[in-house]
């Protein structure tokens, strides 16, 4: 059994309407919510603030453009 693989990625992530399904998918979907051109909308995002506190604060502070609990600014 092989334990690496190869991952060819997009050459670009491009914002959607997409939803947390648990607490590490969903803070990943974060950080590919910030790469992306565009807006991302993650939605049943309880997960994500149940397991990590002030995120978006912490997120802001480090230059982020993210917002919580409507459109993006």
């Amino acid at each position: 059994m092989a334990r690496w693989r190869f991952v060819e990625g997009v050459k670009q992530l491009v914002g959607a309407p997409i939803q947390a399904c648990d607490l590490r998918a969903g803070a990943a979907l974060v950080i590919a919510g910030l790469a992306a051109q565009g807006t991302t909308e993650l939605s049943h995002i309880n997960y994500i603030e149940r397991g990590y506190e002030d995120l978006v604060g912490k997120l802001r502070a480090v230059g982020a453009d993210i917002s919580a609990g409507g459109r993006a600014r």
